[in-house]
Protein backbone atom coordinates (compact mmCIF):
# COMPACT_ATOMS: atom_id res chain seq x y z
CA UNK A 1 0.00 0.00 0.00
CA UNK A 2 1.43 3.36 -0.67
CA UNK A 3 2.40 6.18 0.90
CA UNK A 4 -0.79 9.59 0.60
CA UNK A 5 1.10 12.60 0.07
CA UNK A 6 -0.73 13.72 3.04
CA UNK A 7 0.85 11.27 5.32
CA UNK A 8 3.78 11.63 4.12
CA UNK A 9 3.47 15.93 4.46
CA UNK A 10 2.62 15.17 8.19
CA UNK A 11 5.73 12.88 8.14
CA UNK A 12 8.09 15.74 7.34
CA UNK A 13 6.15 17.97 9.08
CA UNK A 14 6.43 15.66 12.48
CA UNK A 15 10.38 15.50 11.56
CA UNK A 16 10.81 18.61 11.17
CA UNK A 17 9.13 19.81 14.67
CA UNK A 18 11.21 17.23 15.73
CA UNK A 19 15.06 18.33 14.54
CA UNK A 20 13.90 21.84 15.85
CA UNK A 21 12.76 20.78 19.16
CA UNK A 22 16.24 18.86 19.25
CA UNK A 23 18.27 21.76 17.97
CA UNK A 24 16.70 24.31 20.54
CA UNK A 25 17.46 21.71 23.30
CA UNK A 26 21.56 21.38 22.51
CA UNK A 27 21.13 24.86 21.72
CA UNK A 28 19.73 25.62 25.49
CA UNK A 29 22.06 22.63 26.94
CA UNK A 30 25.35 24.44 25.92
CA UNK A 31 23.98 28.14 27.12
CA UNK A 32 23.19 26.30 30.23
CA UNK A 33 26.85 24.58 30.12
CA UNK A 34 28.69 27.70 29.09
CA UNK A 35 26.48 29.59 31.72
CA UNK A 36 27.49 27.02 34.55
CA UNK A 37 31.35 27.03 33.26
CA UNK A 38 31.44 31.27 33.37
CA UNK A 39 29.75 31.37 36.85
CA UNK A 40 32.49 28.92 38.41
CA UNK A 41 35.44 30.43 36.86
CA UNK A 42 34.29 33.81 38.43
CA UNK A 43 34.07 32.17 42.18
CA UNK A 44 37.53 30.93 41.41
CA UNK A 45 38.46 34.26 40.25
CA UNK A 46 36.42 36.40 42.48
CA UNK A 47 37.31 35.75 46.45
CA UNK A 48 35.27 36.81 49.51
CA UNK A 49 36.67 40.29 49.91
CA UNK A 50 37.46 42.17 53.63
CA UNK A 51 36.08 44.93 52.13
CA UNK A 52 34.99 46.71 48.62
CA UNK A 53 35.70 49.33 46.90
CA UNK A 54 34.06 51.05 44.16
CA UNK A 55 36.47 53.12 41.55
CA UNK A 56 35.25 56.42 39.82
CA UNK A 57 36.10 54.62 36.52
CA UNK A 58 33.60 51.94 37.49
CA UNK A 59 35.67 49.41 38.71
CA UNK A 60 34.86 46.87 41.76
CA UNK A 61 38.11 46.56 43.89
CA UNK A 62 37.77 43.72 46.15
CA UNK A 63 40.47 43.85 49.23
CA UNK A 64 41.27 39.64 49.85
CA UNK A 65 42.94 38.15 52.21
CA UNK A 66 46.82 37.91 51.24
CA UNK A 67 46.54 33.95 51.75
CA UNK A 68 42.73 33.72 50.07
CA UNK A 69 44.14 35.51 46.43
CA UNK A 70 43.97 33.24 43.08
CA UNK A 71 47.73 32.30 43.49
CA UNK A 72 47.33 29.86 46.16
CA UNK A 73 44.65 27.81 44.28
CA UNK A 74 48.14 26.86 42.53
CA UNK A 75 48.83 22.89 43.69
CA UNK A 76 52.69 23.80 44.23
CA UNK A 77 51.29 27.16 46.52
CA UNK A 78 49.47 24.80 48.75
CA UNK A 79 51.93 24.75 51.77
CA UNK A 80 53.90 27.82 50.21
CA UNK A 81 55.07 30.61 53.20
CA UNK A 82 54.36 33.79 51.68
CA UNK A 83 57.50 36.03 51.11
CA UNK A 84 56.70 39.25 52.51
CA UNK A 85 60.30 41.04 51.58
CA UNK A 86 62.79 39.88 48.98
CA UNK A 87 66.03 38.72 50.42
CA UNK A 88 68.15 41.15 48.34
CA UNK A 89 66.94 44.11 46.17
CA UNK A 90 68.71 45.57 42.96
CA UNK A 91 69.35 49.35 44.29
CA UNK A 92 71.17 48.24 46.98
CA UNK A 93 68.70 49.08 49.67
CA UNK A 94 67.67 46.78 52.45
CA UNK A 95 64.12 47.26 52.33
CA UNK A 96 61.32 46.43 55.17
CA UNK A 97 58.19 44.55 54.74
CA UNK A 98 56.98 44.96 51.48
CA UNK A 99 53.24 44.18 52.38
CA UNK A 100 53.09 47.18 54.82
CA UNK A 101 54.30 49.69 52.34
CA UNK A 102 52.75 52.72 52.92
CA UNK A 103 53.54 55.76 50.23
CA UNK A 104 51.14 58.65 49.48
CA UNK A 105 50.99 59.05 45.73
CA UNK A 106 47.39 58.42 44.24
CA UNK A 107 48.56 56.23 41.08
CA UNK A 108 45.32 54.54 40.35
CA UNK A 109 41.59 56.10 40.63
CA UNK A 110 40.69 53.63 43.14
CA UNK A 111 42.72 55.13 45.52
CA UNK A 112 40.17 58.20 45.98
CA UNK A 113 37.75 56.00 47.48
CA UNK A 114 39.49 54.18 49.89
CA UNK A 115 42.67 51.89 50.60
CA UNK A 116 42.62 48.08 51.33
CA UNK A 117 43.93 46.85 55.12
CA UNK A 118 46.84 44.90 56.17
CA UNK A 119 46.80 41.43 54.93
CA UNK A 120 45.05 41.93 52.28
CA UNK A 121 45.63 42.55 48.27
CA UNK A 122 43.44 44.72 46.17
CA UNK A 123 41.86 42.79 43.40
CA UNK A 124 40.05 44.38 40.11
CA UNK A 125 36.38 41.90 40.55
CA UNK A 126 36.06 40.13 37.51
CA UNK A 127 32.58 40.52 36.43
CA UNK A 128 30.41 38.48 33.79
CA UNK A 129 30.69 40.47 30.88
CA UNK A 130 34.58 40.72 31.20
CA UNK A 131 34.42 36.89 30.45
CA UNK A 132 31.88 36.99 27.62
CA UNK A 133 33.88 39.46 25.66
CA UNK A 134 36.34 36.13 25.75
CA UNK A 135 36.14 33.64 22.99
CA UNK A 136 35.85 30.82 25.48
CA UNK A 137 36.26 30.79 29.36
CA UNK A 138 39.29 28.82 28.87
CA UNK A 139 41.14 31.74 27.34
CA UNK A 140 40.12 34.96 29.09
CA UNK A 141 42.92 36.89 30.91
CA UNK A 142 45.50 34.90 28.18
CA UNK A 143 47.32 36.37 24.97
CA UNK A 144 46.17 34.72 22.04
CA UNK A 145 49.07 32.10 21.01
CA UNK A 146 52.19 33.82 19.65
CA UNK A 147 54.11 32.59 16.64
CA UNK A 148 57.48 33.93 17.00
CA UNK A 149 60.94 31.82 15.13
CA UNK A 150 62.82 29.41 16.82
CA UNK A 151 65.82 31.64 17.30
CA UNK A 152 66.76 34.14 19.76
CA UNK A 153 66.47 36.57 17.25
CA UNK A 154 63.72 39.39 18.18
CA UNK A 155 62.47 39.14 14.05
CA UNK A 156 58.57 39.13 14.62
CA UNK A 157 57.05 38.97 11.08
CA UNK A 158 54.09 37.55 10.47
CA UNK A 159 53.37 37.04 14.49
CA UNK A 160 49.24 37.44 14.12
CA UNK A 161 49.05 40.83 13.69
CA UNK A 162 51.07 41.11 16.35
CA UNK A 163 53.61 44.42 15.81
CA UNK A 164 56.55 45.87 17.88
CA UNK A 165 58.95 48.88 18.31
CA UNK A 166 61.67 47.62 20.80
CA UNK A 167 64.44 48.03 22.12
CA UNK A 168 66.93 44.59 23.30
CA UNK A 169 69.97 43.29 24.75
CA UNK A 170 70.68 39.46 23.93
CA UNK A 171 73.81 37.04 24.06
CA UNK A 172 73.97 37.11 28.45
CA UNK A 173 72.75 36.22 31.49
CA UNK A 174 70.38 38.56 32.69
CA UNK A 175 68.63 38.87 36.05
CA UNK A 176 66.16 41.37 35.50
CA UNK A 177 65.34 44.72 34.39
CA UNK A 178 63.88 48.38 34.84
CA UNK A 179 62.99 51.39 33.24
CA UNK A 180 60.61 54.49 33.54
CA UNK A 181 57.94 54.03 31.14
CA UNK A 182 56.09 57.52 30.06
CA UNK A 183 52.55 57.06 30.17
CA UNK A 184 49.51 57.88 27.41
CA UNK A 185 46.01 56.24 25.71
CA UNK A 186 46.61 54.99 22.19
CA UNK A 187 43.82 54.92 20.35
CA UNK A 188 42.29 51.23 19.87
CA UNK A 189 40.59 50.87 16.57
CA UNK A 190 38.83 47.75 17.08
CA UNK A 191 37.87 45.97 20.24
CA UNK A 192 39.64 43.07 19.74
CA UNK A 193 43.55 44.90 19.68
CA UNK A 194 45.08 46.51 21.97
CA UNK A 195 48.49 48.71 22.23
CA UNK A 196 50.83 48.17 25.36
CA UNK A 197 53.80 49.69 26.55
CA UNK A 198 56.54 47.11 28.74
CA UNK A 199 59.50 44.90 29.89
CA UNK A 200 59.86 41.70 28.71
CA UNK A 201 62.15 39.08 30.65
CA UNK A 202 62.48 36.48 28.42
CA UNK A 203 64.18 32.72 28.70
CA UNK A 204 64.16 29.75 25.98
CA UNK A 205 63.42 30.16 22.01
CA UNK A 206 60.86 31.51 20.31
CA UNK A 207 58.97 28.24 19.84
CA UNK A 208 56.96 25.86 22.49
CA UNK A 209 59.09 26.89 25.38
CA UNK A 210 59.05 30.51 25.43
CA UNK A 211 59.41 31.78 29.27
CA UNK A 212 58.30 35.45 29.87
CA UNK A 213 57.88 37.85 32.34
CA UNK A 214 56.16 41.44 31.67
CA UNK A 215 54.73 44.34 33.20
CA UNK A 216 54.21 47.71 32.07
CA UNK A 217 50.79 49.77 30.86
CA UNK A 218 48.15 48.74 28.44
CA UNK A 219 44.81 49.52 26.50
CA UNK A 220 42.51 46.70 26.03
CA UNK A 221 38.70 47.02 25.32
CA UNK A 222 38.43 43.45 25.03
CA UNK A 223 40.33 42.56 28.15
CA UNK A 224 38.64 45.30 30.34
CA UNK A 225 35.46 46.61 28.59
CA UNK A 226 36.94 50.27 28.24
CA UNK A 227 40.06 52.29 26.88
CA UNK A 228 41.26 52.87 30.13
CA UNK A 229 45.31 52.91 30.61
CA UNK A 230 46.38 50.24 33.02
CA UNK A 231 48.87 48.68 35.34
CA UNK A 232 48.98 45.05 34.23
CA UNK A 233 51.25 41.80 34.29
CA UNK A 234 51.84 38.82 32.26
CA UNK A 235 53.90 35.42 32.66
CA UNK A 236 53.18 32.32 30.22
CA UNK A 237 55.95 29.10 30.30
CA UNK A 238 55.09 27.69 26.92
CA UNK A 239 54.75 30.17 24.51
CA UNK A 240 51.57 31.35 25.84
CA UNK A 241 49.93 28.55 24.39
CA UNK A 242 48.48 27.05 27.89
CA UNK A 243 50.34 28.74 31.37
CA UNK A 244 50.21 31.82 32.73
CA UNK A 245 47.45 34.76 32.39
CA UNK A 246 47.50 38.56 33.02
CA UNK A 247 48.29 40.13 36.33
CA UNK A 248 45.77 37.62 38.61
CA UNK A 249 43.64 36.04 36.23
CA UNK A 250 45.31 32.68 37.45
CA UNK A 251 47.06 31.12 39.86
CA UNK A 252 50.70 31.91 40.11
CA UNK A 253 51.68 35.25 40.88
CA UNK A 254 51.65 35.84 44.57
CA UNK A 255 50.57 39.72 45.48
CA UNK A 256 51.63 41.18 48.95
CA UNK A 257 51.69 44.79 48.66
CA UNK A 258 47.55 46.29 49.70
CA UNK A 259 47.93 49.10 47.76
CA UNK A 260 48.28 48.54 44.08
CA UNK A 261 46.03 46.73 41.94
CA UNK A 262 46.99 44.91 39.01
CA UNK A 263 44.78 45.93 36.03
CA UNK A 264 43.54 48.72 37.37
CA UNK A 265 43.70 52.36 35.82
CA UNK A 266 46.68 54.37 35.79
CA UNK A 267 46.21 58.44 36.24
CA UNK A 268 47.20 60.81 35.45
CA UNK A 269 47.85 60.39 31.90
CA UNK A 270 50.20 62.36 29.74
CA UNK A 271 49.01 65.15 26.91
CA UNK A 272 50.27 66.18 23.59
CA UNK A 273 52.37 69.08 24.00
CA UNK A 274 51.46 68.82 27.46
CA UNK A 275 51.87 67.46 30.82
CA UNK A 276 54.14 64.25 30.57
CA UNK A 277 53.74 61.55 33.34
CA UNK A 278 55.61 58.13 33.81
CA UNK A 279 55.93 54.74 36.01
CA UNK A 280 58.87 53.26 36.89
CA UNK A 281 58.79 49.40 36.25
CA UNK A 282 61.80 46.91 38.13
CA UNK A 283 61.62 43.43 37.63
CA UNK A 284 64.58 41.28 39.23
CA UNK A 285 65.30 37.56 40.32
CA UNK A 286 65.87 36.88 44.02
CA UNK A 287 69.29 35.79 44.34
CA UNK A 288 68.66 33.31 47.44
CA UNK A 289 65.02 32.22 46.86
CA UNK A 290 65.44 32.74 43.28
CA UNK A 291 61.82 34.18 42.66
CA UNK A 292 61.07 37.02 40.41
CA UNK A 293 60.09 40.06 41.80
CA UNK A 294 58.31 43.16 40.50
CA UNK A 295 58.33 47.11 41.76
CA UNK A 296 56.25 49.38 40.60
CA UNK A 297 57.81 53.42 41.29
CA UNK A 298 60.45 53.75 43.73
CA UNK A 299 58.39 52.35 46.73
CA UNK A 300 55.82 49.36 45.46
CA UNK A 301 57.09 45.80 45.66
CA UNK A 302 54.14 44.76 44.64
CA UNK A 303 55.11 41.05 44.47
CA UNK A 304 56.95 37.63 42.84
CA UNK A 305 56.35 34.95 41.00
CA UNK A 306 57.50 31.61 42.37
CA UNK A 307 60.54 29.91 40.08
CA UNK A 308 58.83 26.85 39.95
CA UNK A 309 56.84 28.17 37.47
CA UNK A 310 59.35 28.65 34.73
CA UNK A 311 61.76 26.28 33.23
CA UNK A 312 64.63 28.26 31.64
CA UNK A 313 63.81 31.79 34.00
CA UNK A 314 64.37 29.30 37.16
CA UNK A 315 68.29 30.32 36.72
CA UNK A 316 68.46 33.58 34.37
CA UNK A 317 66.84 35.21 31.64
CA UNK A 318 68.91 35.03 27.76
CA UNK A 319 67.06 38.33 26.69
CA UNK A 320 65.14 41.71 28.05
CA UNK A 321 63.11 43.63 25.56
CA UNK A 322 61.94 47.06 26.31
CA UNK A 323 59.33 48.91 24.29
CA UNK A 324 55.47 48.70 22.74
CA UNK A 325 53.37 45.80 21.08
CA UNK A 326 49.94 46.25 19.27
CA UNK A 327 47.89 44.36 17.85
CA UNK A 328 46.79 45.34 14.35
CA UNK A 329 44.00 43.17 13.18
CA UNK A 330 43.60 44.27 9.70
CA UNK A 331 40.14 46.12 8.61
CA UNK A 332 39.21 45.22 4.93
CA UNK A 333 43.01 44.16 3.95
CA UNK A 334 43.69 47.72 5.39
CA UNK A 335 46.61 48.35 8.80
CA UNK A 336 44.01 49.97 11.20
CA UNK A 337 44.97 52.95 13.21
CA UNK A 338 45.52 51.49 16.60
CA UNK A 339 48.13 53.89 18.09
CA UNK A 340 51.44 52.61 19.76
CA UNK A 341 52.36 54.88 23.02
CA UNK A 342 51.69 58.42 22.20
CA UNK A 343 50.27 57.56 18.55
CA UNK A 344 53.05 59.80 17.21
CA UNK A 345 56.90 58.95 15.88
CA UNK A 346 60.07 58.85 17.84
CA UNK A 347 61.17 61.49 15.70
CA UNK A 348 58.71 64.49 17.01
CA UNK A 349 60.74 63.84 20.36
CA UNK A 350 59.58 65.47 23.83
CA UNK A 351 55.81 66.07 24.65
CA UNK A 352 54.85 64.35 21.61
CA UNK A 353 56.83 61.05 21.53
CA UNK A 354 56.26 58.53 24.37
CA UNK A 355 59.29 57.20 25.97
CA UNK A 356 61.43 55.04 27.87
CA UNK A 357 63.87 55.89 30.32
CA UNK A 358 66.90 54.92 32.44
CA UNK A 359 67.00 51.86 30.99
CA UNK A 360 68.65 49.02 32.86
CA UNK A 361 69.30 45.56 33.63
CA UNK A 362 70.40 43.95 36.54
CA UNK A 363 73.82 41.68 36.09
CA UNK A 364 74.63 38.62 37.76
CA UNK A 365 75.88 40.66 40.67
CA UNK A 366 72.02 41.89 41.05
CA UNK A 367 73.57 45.33 40.26
CA UNK A 368 71.16 47.65 37.52
CA UNK A 369 73.53 48.73 34.93
CA UNK A 370 73.03 50.48 31.60
CA UNK A 371 72.62 47.72 28.97
CA UNK A 372 75.62 47.01 26.71
CA UNK A 373 75.07 46.70 22.36
CA UNK A 374 71.54 47.50 22.63
CA UNK A 375 69.68 46.93 19.59
CA UNK A 376 66.33 47.99 18.15
CA UNK A 377 63.94 46.71 16.30
CA UNK A 378 60.05 46.85 14.75
CA UNK A 379 58.09 45.20 11.82
CA UNK A 380 57.25 48.09 9.84
CA UNK A 381 58.90 51.61 10.74
CA UNK A 382 56.78 53.55 8.57
CA UNK A 383 53.20 52.49 11.43
CA UNK A 384 55.63 52.17 14.33
CA UNK A 385 59.24 53.13 14.87
CA UNK A 386 61.98 53.19 17.91
CA UNK A 387 65.28 55.65 17.97
CA UNK A 388 67.21 55.26 20.92
CA UNK A 389 70.03 57.47 22.81
CA UNK A 390 71.98 58.52 25.98
CA UNK A 391 73.06 61.33 27.47
CA UNK A 392 74.07 61.94 31.58
CA UNK A 393 69.96 62.53 33.00
CA UNK A 394 68.35 59.66 31.45
CA UNK A 395 71.24 56.99 30.40
CA UNK A 396 70.30 54.84 28.22
CA UNK A 397 66.60 56.42 26.43
CA UNK A 398 64.43 55.68 23.50
CA UNK A 399 61.80 57.14 21.80
CA UNK A 400 59.00 54.78 20.33
CA UNK A 401 55.35 54.60 18.76
CA UNK A 402 53.32 55.97 15.40
CA UNK A 403 50.15 55.94 14.44
CA UNK A 404 49.27 52.66 12.64
CA UNK A 405 47.61 53.60 9.20
CA UNK A 406 49.13 56.46 7.73
CA UNK A 407 49.70 57.69 3.89
CA UNK A 408 53.23 55.65 4.12
CA UNK A 409 51.36 52.71 6.32
CA UNK A 410 48.87 51.03 4.36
Amino acid sequence: MGVTPIFFLRLVSVLGLALMLSSRLTVEATARTHRFSVNNHLKRLNKPPMKTIQSPDGDLIDCVHVLHQPAFDHPFLKNHTVQTIPEYHPDGRRLFDASKTKSKPNSQMWHSNGRCPENSVPIRRTKREDIFRATSVKKFGKKKHIRRPTSTSPDMINENGHQHAIAYVEGDKYYGAKATINVWKPKIQQSNEFSLSQIWILGGSFGQDLNSIEGGWQVSPDLYGDNNTRLFTYWTSDAYQATGCYNLLCSGFVQINSDIAMGASISPISGYRGSQYDISILIWKDPKEGHWWMQYGNDYVLGYWPSFLFSYLTDSASMVEWGGEVVNSEVDGQHTTTQMGSGHFPSEGFGKASYFRNVQIVDRFNNLKPPKRISTFTEQSRCYDVKHYSNADWGTYFYYGGPGKNPNCQ
